[in-house]
């Protein structure tokens, strides 16, 4: 559970997950449900507005007033170094608890935390199967299939600044998930991506309870009605989605459970389990395991 002063609640609560693993699905709930819970007759919430509970953590604007120069300019050891103090703005300004997305890895940069500790009030952590986000990470990146999966095997591999967003370190999947997932931590709530999928009543019911939020299972119900995957489809056709990159159509694809059974060959499956296999067994996703 996330530890909030009841005195004085505030800090980041991150919706943290290695890229393409149910992190947008995630937010959309939140939002959905913080909107229900506070007014009964809240019927949708747009994809692109997710204000007021929530912050991007990388947005340039915020290294960029910190720094002094540009953010999509300045040196990844700036950036590194700016980060923890960017995070405890974010907190400090909020004056509340605020929700940040975050595809960080919980790791070091140049030295610096990628994720200050000292401003955290607690993680959910969304993990997916690695079979299924290289497929996922092809589309969304305009890569290939081989291209994705080398990519998710890379140490400490990371996306560059844009002037949007400045540089995020992912790791490899199995850096990411095991600095977020490795160690039990009670503030920090692990979640698959499939159980979400398999049962996403009970699983978003624990998500809210995780972060002391105290939903009725009929606002749970509803919350989750309004995030069914064709939903957020139809409202990205219809409106487009500002985190949809432009060199990918869309955004919200499939979100399907099991899709590297059709599309990935016999050596692609031995070469993500080959890089994983520790954590695959772990979380059920080897071949063996996944039925």
């Amino acid at each position: 559970m996330i530890v909030l002063s009841r005195i004085n609640p505030r800090g980041i609560i991150w919706i943290a997950s290695y890229p393409r693993s149910g992190n947008t699905w995630t937010r959309a709930f939140v939002n959905n449900l913080l909107h229900i819970m506070e007014d009964p007759d809240h019927a949708e919430a747009d994809i692109n507005r997710v204000e007021p509970w929530t912050a991007a953590e990388n947005a340039t604007e915020h290294y960029t007033r910190l720094l002094k120069k540009p953010g999509h300019s300045a040196l990844p050891s700036e950036i590194a170094a700016a980060r923890p103090r960017v995070q405890a703005d974010i907190a400090r300004r909020a004056g509340r608890p605020v929700y940040a997305k975050t595809h960080n890895a919980n790791a070091l940069d140049h030295g610096h935390p990628l994720i200050n500790a000292g401003v955290t009030a607690g993680t959910v952590y969304l993990v997916r199967n690695p079979l299924d986000v290289a497929i996922s990470l092809a589309h969304y990146g305009d890569l290939s299939l081989d291209e994705a999966i080398a990519n998710m095997a890379t140490p400490g591999f990371g996306v560059f600044s844009t002037r949007t967003y400045v540089r995020t370190i992912w790791g490899s999947w199995s850096e990411h998930v095991g600095s977020w997932a490795g160690r039990p931590n009670p503030a920090t709530l692990v979640t698959r991506y499939e159980d979400l999928v398999a049962e996403p009543h009970d699983s978003f019911a624990a998500i809210a309870r995780h972060l002391t939020l105290r939903p009725t299972p009929g606002q749970v119900e509803r919350a989750v009605g309004l995030i069914r995957f064709e939903r957020l489809r139809d409202q990205e056709a219809a409106a487009g989605f500002i985190e949809k990159p432009n060199y990918t159509d869309r955004f919200f694809r499939e979100g399907r459970v099991g899709q590297w059974r059709e599309r990935l060959s016999e050596e692609q499956i031995a070469r993500v389990v080959k890089a994983h296999h520790p954590l695959m067994r772990r979380f059920g996703y080897l071949p063996d395991q996944a039925g």
